[in-house]
């Protein structure tokens, strides 16, 4: 069997694009990947163009692991998010592909579930106004459709620091959250790498009589002594990982023990293997992994398989609950969440099909994503003229 085409598809919301890519071979079986990018879906395109011609046309699906080292060691350049997305793409299709020859779940061919149910947690769901009432609200909607924990960020678009009457702002708002969801029920707190050190420590201290079960990117992702800094202060566990793209970026964070939860996203660090490999690693330090996740339903289904077959996971990220519940239809085919865990994943390969013209419905948008703009948390259409 081999490669015989890539097609690409781009899917397309007021916040963000999501690119779906579909591996074929000349015995018919297709495989499918996908990946958002955040405001460089121009260029992961252009670089799986040239990637087609140079390493995956005319490649086995079955040889992953070759596939993956060539398109990562042959560029010579060092990868970064554009390289490690578009190997994903190819990478999770490839196991769509091999798991469909075989007729099994790709997680059975990760060395089977060692779970039976994979805890989800609720994001994209507080699209409102930064209110204590509107949060409270949403969230109340969360536990409503039966999610037992939920992420938010309440610091709008703080950055480095933030004045006193907008810090007091942010914890009115943690507070509503926790007054909505009651106490039994997890609430995760993004800081999407706004704060530097000292103010990230002072928060997560304002933070404690909260109970969160993380504080997520606490400072910038570039400086890991600067998180090890952060986290040594921090007496809430700390999570991060989502802006790094291969395991030799993660070393320092792992080596300095500076987090408790890493979060790879498995469309951005070079597909499902390499995830895995990165959590047999992290288990040496006894780390769990909790994958990012802000695609759609085949980096969902991707990351579902890492959960069934990985023995220090955490929790799932899912957003197409309550962001773009519609995106679910391009590629039906996951279980649901139901009272806050996804049953394992079912069908031969990742599970999912490609709907058409689903996609046909949801073309790609121009949209500039900010997570520094004030609203941010809207959702809705952040280009500028």
């Amino acid at each position: 069997m081999k490669i015989s085409g890539i097609q690409t598809h781009v899917v397309g919301s007021p916040w963000r694009n999501i690119t779906i890519v579909r591996v074929k071979t000349d015995e018919g079986l297709e495989g499918l990947g996908e990946v958002r990018m955040l405001n460089h879906t121009d260029a992961l395109l252009g670089y799986l163009n040239e990637a087609a011609t140079n390493h995956i046309l005319g490649h086995d699906p079955f040889n992953i692991e070759d596939l993956v080292q060539r398109m990562y060691r042959h560029d010579f350049a060092r990868a970064g998010e554009i390289a490690m997305s578009a190997i994903s793409t190819i990478e999770m299709a490839c196991w769509d592909i091999v798991g469909k020859a075989l007729n099994k779940p790709v997680y059975r061919l990760l060395g089977g579930a060692v779970r039976e149910q994979i805890k989800a947690y609720a994001n994209g769901w507080y699209t409102v106004e930064r209110t204590p009432e509107e949060f409270h609200a949403a969230a109340k909607r969360v536990v409503a459709k039966g999610y037992r924990a939920l992420k938010f960020d309440p610091f709008g678009a703080g950055f480095y620091e933030l004045e006193r009457e907008e810090r007091l702002r942010s914890l009115s708002l943690v507070e509503a959250v926790r007054d909505a969801v009651g106490p039994d029920v997890e609430i995760l707190i993004e800081m999407h790498g706004r704060f530097n050190p000292t103010t990230a420590i002072a928060i997560a201290r304002e933070l404690e009589r909260f109970e969160p079960s993380w504080v997520e990117e606490p400072v910038p992702p570039e400086n890991a002594a600067a998180l090890k800094k952060a986290a040594e202060q921090i007496n809430i566990p700390v999570a991060t990982g989502e802006r790094i793209h291969t395991r030799f970026d993660f070393r320092e964070v792992i080596e300095l023990q500076a987090a408790d939860y890493l979060q790879a996203d498995i469309t951005h660090f070079g597909g499902i293997l390499e995830t895995k490999k990165l959590a047999a690693w992290a288990e040496n330090y006894y780390m769990l992994m909790a994958p990012h996740n802000v695609g759609g339903p085949i980096s969902t289904a991707a990351a579902l398989h890492f959960a069934a077959s990985t023995p220090n996971f955490k929790i799932q990220e899912h957003f197409n609950d309550f962001s773009d519940e519609w995106v679910k239809s391009v590629a039906p085919g996951n279980p649901e969440v139901i009272d806050g865990y996804f049953a394992l994943p079912q069908g031969p390969g990742l599970g999912v099909t490609l709907d058409e013209e689903a996609v046909a419905q949801h073309p790609r948008q121009e949209v500039f994503f900010d997570l520094f703009a004030d609203n941010w948390q809207r959702r809705q259409a952040l280009r500028q003229s």
